[in-house]
């Protein structure tokens, strides 16, 4: 039966209606945002799978219908997830997990369908509400609700999920998740806001959070099936027992080591030496495969453990730091002569190479997706490689991991790109992992940063970024801010709070728990102390480069800006592109405006001509070829011109690329010309005078005006009537 369920959520009308659509499934909820409508449906397995892990599937799936568009491409169909719709998919899978006791085992999948979209009313925010509100009401074991909310600031006003306009002119985009009790997920972006501010935007998140658990929380009391009791794994307590007696004293020897290799080829030998031992012990056990993964699962807990314990109650770091150490930076530039910038950056056993390329603004990238903007300037790609762990792996399309990645340092450092108005070009940034054990993401901020000031593009301040990491104790009563985790501390911990900024504030935050949420109290401290982390970090980048180049690379694209009136860029283009091929085609000496030594040309609604090239003498060339396509001809002003065409009644003569005029044969002499051909020859130069344009809008040259007037002989009249007055 169909339910309808309202919220007045400040100002706009949430609408949640249940019973009608999708009934196989274990929950479904249609949420109404707005115009913005999305389908979350949630599905359990009906039997316990081998992995060991929690099998959890979250997608988002865009459907172009939804605003309106016809898919490109020649299939006309949706394909694979956009990087918008896979970012959207892990906003919402990250809150979500840890609502799930992980010892679950049966496959779950949570599947978000977006069917309208008012672009003022956010679709993702509507299927992260969907997604743990179908939980919610579902039979499924889920430790919900969850809600999500993106704050704005204008003028130092909080707003909650901005429209459009609104977000325009906001100083911060902040998407924040977390339950009645305690934030659980932050992705932000900003304008170096200060700490203190985003942490007033936080709890303001916050604040607002509360209101849609309620509201779930209300609809799960009134129509929320019971949750069913589901098998999980489960460990043998005697077992446990044993493997923790046999391995734990070899397990911290192990952890303690401070070099990464070392240490997880140690980590193994452990794990690989106890697995035998057992293996001999139980070698006659029908269930022996099944034991030795329980010891296998046990290993893996005593090492969590330990480390754990080390750090919370030792104060001990896994490599012997500080709770808020760095591990030793290393900063360098150009180590590519024929990029346009490059820069490798490190810290500790993580090594990031960062490329910048320059091109002409029609190279940016199209989006085809449910976002209002079709098109991006500034790209940010990250490449993780297997080898840069020292394993084997897949190659291929980026995953979800990578896109991920990528789009939090492209966020960082989108805040300090200068305008297309400053700088007209497309940039694009490659980071290449090199070497990871930990943070490889805001390593590669920092070396993303290096390579745009290397190639000479005018940033407005240098950023960097840092990841911050929190252990609890067992109890829950205990814990630990880390500086700068690497690989153990993230496996191991609680929290990877990554913050990126420049020395004034902050531009990127990205938060991950595995913990039901954090405190207002952890958050403070955790951004006070990356923001420690940051200055120093700066100080080591500003070593390799202070401030941006004043001149692109010699390999870059140069480029020269002016305007033009609009109505006349028809004019450069000509009929059907004709004038402004030709003007590439002259001023590159090409064969085809495809060659890689073609000039560009942007020509832009507004009137803007902008030209790149390597080669500057090319970019003077084509300028002047396209200022004289516009050249406006003077009546009565005398230019020099080449003779294009002959024909019986007149000549066609270019004075300038573009500009053509007709000589008619009376105005070719003084003197009666019977055949233009007679006195002027294809590819002569010849000097005319402008007679203006006819009321066709031709324009008529003269060549008769600019010869000597012809000295007209006496007539005998003429003569007699000097000798009389001689007389």
């Amino acid at each position: 039966m169909k339910k309808i369920f309202k919220l007045d959520f400040n100002g706009r009308e949430l609408v949640v209606e249940t019973g009608e659509l999708a009934k196989q499934t274990n929950g479904s909820v249609l949420i109404r945002y707005g115009d913005t409508a999305v389908l979350s449906v949630c599905v359990m397995g009906k039997t316990m799978v081998s992995q060991d892990f929690f099998p959890l599937q979250v997608l988002y799936q865009e459907r172009l219908y939804s605003v309106g568009k016809i898919p490109g491409g020649f299939i006309k169909r949706e394909g694979r997830p956009s990087d918008a719709a896979t970012l959207a998919a892990r906003l919402i899978d990250r809150p979500l997990r840890p609502m799930f006791d992980e010892n679950l085992r049966n496959e779950i999948q949570v599947i978000n369908t977006v069917l309208s979209v008012d672009q003022d009313n956010s679709p993702e925010m509507a299927a992260l509400f969907g997604s743990s509100l179908c939980l919610g009401i579902s039979n499924i074991p889920f430790d919900g609700p969850v809600a999500g909310v993106i704050v704005g600031l204008i003028d130092g006003k909080f707003i909650i999920n901005p429209t459009v306009e609104e977000s325009e002119k906001s100083e911060l985009s902040l998407t924040v998740a977390g339950t009645k009790d305690a934030i659980c997920m932050v992705e932000a972006g900003a304008s170096e806001l200060d700490e203190k501010v985003m942490l007033k935007a936080l709890m303001f998140a916050h604040e607002n959070i509360k209101i849609l658990c309620e509201f779930e929380q209300k609809i799960i009391d009134e129509i929320g099936a019971e949750k069913v009791e589901l098998e999980k794994a489960q460990i043998d307590e005697s077992l446990q027992k044993e493997v923790e007696e046999y391995a734990t004293k070899d397990m911290l020897e192990a952890i303690q080591i401070k070099e990464k290799l070392e240490k997880y080829a140690k980590i193994d030998e452990v794990k690989e030496k106890t697995k035998e031992h057992f293996k001999e012990i139980y070698e006659n056990d029908e269930d022996l495969d099944k034991k030795i993964a329980q010891v296998d699962k046990v290993l893996t807990m005593i090492e969590a453990g330990e480390v754990r314990r080390l750090i919370t109650e030792k104060k001990i770091r896994p490599d012997g730091r500080k709770m808020d150490e760095i591990r030793p930076l290393h900063a360098e530039i150009d180590l590519l002569a024929r990029t346009h910038g490059s820069a490798l950056f490190s810290r500790g056993e993580t090594q990031v190479l960062a490329t910048t390329t320059l091109g002409a603004i029609g190279e940016h990238q199209i989006l085809d997706g449910l976002g209002i903007e079709d098109t991006k300037r500034f790209m940010l790609h990250y490449n993780f490689p297997q080898f840069s762990v020292g394993e084997i792996g897949r190659y291929g399309s980026p995953g979800r991991r990578e896109i991920g990645h990528g789009a939090l340092g492209e966020r960082a450092l989108a805040q300090v790109i200068p305008s297309e108005e400053e700088f007209p070009y497309t940039i694009r940034v490659v980071s290449e992992v090199l070497e990871s054990n930990g943070s490889s993401s805001q390593a590669t901020i920092c070396s993303g940063c290096l390579s745009l000031m290397a190639a000479g593009v005018p940033i407005k301040a240098p950023v960097a970024g840092i990841a911050m990491g929190l252990i609890t104790s067992k109890d829950g009563k205990k814990y630990t801010i880390l500086t700068d985790i690497q690989g153990l501390e993230d496996h191991m911990g609680d929290m990877d709070f990554k913050v990126a900024g420049t020395k004034k504030g902050i531009t990127a935050l990205q938060m991950d728990i595995k913990i039901k949420g954090v405190t207002e109290k952890i958050l403070k401290e955790a951004l006070a102390q990356a923001k420690k982390a940051r200055l120093e970090i700066l100080e080591v980048m500003a070593k390799a480069i202070e401030k941006p180049r004043e001149e692109v690379s010699k390999y870059a694209p140069k480029i020269e800006t002016f305007n033009i009136d609009p109505e006349k860029i028809k004019d450069v283009i000509g009929r059907g592109g004709e004038m402004i091929t030709k003007i590439i085609l002259e001023a590159s000496n090409v064969k085809t405006v495809n060659d890689k030594d073609a000039v560009k040309v942007d020509l832009e609604d507004d009137g803007r001509v902008i030209i790149y090239h390597t080669d500057r003498d090319i970019i003077a060339k084509t300028r002047k070829m396209i200022e004289d396509v516009l050249r406006e001809v003077e009546t009565g002003k005398v230019y020099t011109g080449k003779v294009t065409k002959v024909e019986d009644f007149g000549v066609f003569v270019e004075l300038w690329p573009g500009c053509e005029g007709l000589v008619h044969v009376s105005q070719l002499a003084n003197e009666r010309v019977e055949k233009p051909s007679d006195i002027i020859s294809l590819g002569d130069e010849i000097m005319v005078k402008s007679l203006g344009y006819d009321n066709k809008g031709r324009l008529n040259l003269s060549r008769k005006e600019c010869l000597p007037k012809p000295i007209k002989k006496e007539t005998k009249t003429q003569k007699d009537e000097k000798k009389s007055k001689r007389k």
